[in-house]
């Protein structure tokens, strides 16, 4: 192998001025740079045996591209500093190993989203802002081999005939495609990044996202198997609440997650992680979240966590919680916890048409004990909103209590959200199934008295 590479080397070395050489002024960092870089990535893909590349571990792969890139950069007339020289060598890289420009975008700790808006403009979300950045993509070509690389690394594809995808990356975070004739501009790419070393309570409290004293809540929650519904919208912090209250499950226990998009990061040592599978070509073989709900139930769960509820696998999911698997748990998207409660009734509609609205209340009234609904504010921080019990039904009506709540008093001069979080002086009945599971909970914290900015 050693040897193979050595002569790569050597007929590169040998080869100048035949096919790469060019001439002209000093290149800026846009047009001229994407000319040499997309040069020298096709000069690659002609002369380079990728077969015996990918016989070398990843390092070593990537020491031989650099050799083999900065031998390529000799036959340039094109001026290039050292830095140019060092972001080409690293770009190519990427485009070879990873997924091209968004590499970086990867890497950077503080990037939460990344929004791909057609190859030419790129936005990604920090702090809950967002903001463009000055990466691009070559072309709509190279925008599609990097949409195709990801999908295709989880099984799945993208094309004309399907031109929707969900998919994720190998660190779990989730990825969403759409591409023409549905993009009319070009290929759409949203990328929702989660942290390798996920959040914890603490941290959320650290953040102002909760009080300690709702922290106490969430984690006897967890513990006592109370059944939750997160509630909340797009990129409000649904899921990082679930796999908060999710670390509190005892290790003893069977876990079942459902998701469309595996993207939970349960730190257990039994987790069973299913995931949907979407039609083939010829439109067959789809696997719905119902259909892997109801496999879930025969696989002896003690908890079944589904990702998010979208249809009429809600029903089953209710089921669940009525039958034995308490402490289950699940997102959904909606405004506020009575939406929520509105919505999940219009999912159940979707496989039981025929059940009457007050039977649809009374399955949700049993199964649900609690509903979060976070949100993300204006100036980008998601906090917890409101914490509330599910008490049963008055006539055909369910009946909520509000336990916690954060007020809003209005907007600093730099635009930060005024408030604080409060409770409401109720004290949940939920609070005697804690006790039983060891969890007990000082009586200051339901004093209405106590605001926590």
């Amino acid at each position: 192998m050693d040897a193979e590479i050595l002569t790569l080397r050597d007929r590169l070395a040998g080869s100048a001025g035949r096919g790469l050489a060019q001439s002209g002024p000093r290149m800026s960092h846009s047009a001229g740079y994407m000319q040499l870089k997309g040069r020298i990535h096709q000069g690659l893909l002609d002369r380079v045996d990728l077969e015996s590349l990918q016989q070398l571990a990843p390092e070593q792969i990537r020491d031989e591209l650099k050799m083999i890139v900065e031998l390529m950069l000799e036959e340039e007339t094109v001026p290039i500093n050292e830095v140019e020289r060092a972001n080409l060598v690293r770009d190519i890289q990427n485009e070879m190993l990873g997924f091209g420009p968004l590499e970086l975008l990867l890497a950077d700790p503080s990037v939460s989203d990344i929004l791909v808006n057609t190859c030419s403009q790129v936005y990604v979300e920090r702090r809950g802002k967002l903001e463009l950045t000055e990466v691009r993509f070559t072309d709509e070509a190279h925008l599609m081999k990097i949409i195709d690389k990801i999908v295709s690394r989880v099984g799945r594809r993208i094309d004309e005939s399907c031109p929707m995808v969900d998919a994720r990356l190998p660190d779990g975070s989730r990825v969403n495609a759409i591409i023409p004739p549905l993009a009319i501009d070009g290929a759409i790419l949203s990328i929702r990044r989660f942290s390798a070393d996920p959040l914890r309570l603490s941290d959320l409290i650290a953040y102002k996202s909760m009080t300690p004293g709702m922290g106490e809540i969430l984690q006897g929650l967890g513990k006592a198997e109370v059944n939750i519904l997160i509630s909340g919208g797009t990129g409000s912090g649904k899921t990082t609440m679930l796999n908060v209250i999710s670390g509190f499950i005892s290790p003893e226990e069977r876990i079942v997650t459902i998701e469309d998009a595996a993207e939970l990061q349960l730190q257990q040592p039994h987790v069973v992680r299913l995931e949907t599978r979407p039609a083939n070509i010829e439109g067959n073989g789809e696997v719905t979240q119902r259909a892997l709900v109801r496999n879930a139930l025969r696989m002896r769960p003690d908890r079944i966590i589904l990702g998010e509820v979208r249809g009429g696998e809600a029903l089953d999911m209710l089921q669940a919680m009525n039958t034995g698997h308490e402490g289950s748990m699940a997102t959904i998207h909606a405004n506020t916890p009575r939406d929520a409660l509105t919505r999940l009734e219009n999912m159940i509609s979707m496989a039981a048409a025929s059940l009457p609205s007050k039977a649809m209340r009374q399955q949700i009234s049993s199964a649900v004990g609690v509903v979060l609904q976070v949100s993300r504010l204006t100036d980008g921080k998601r906090k917890l909103v409101s914490l509330q019990e599910i008490t049963g039904m008055e006539g055909d009506v369910i009946t909520m209590q509000e336990i916690f709540a954060f007020r809003q008093t209005g907007l600093g001069e730099n635009g930060a959200v005024l408030g604080h979080f409060c409770a409401t002086g109720i004290r949940p009945r939920f609070l005697d199934r804690l006790r039983n599971y060891g969890v007990n909970i000082p009586e200051s914290v339901f004093d209405p008295s106590r605001q926590f900015a």
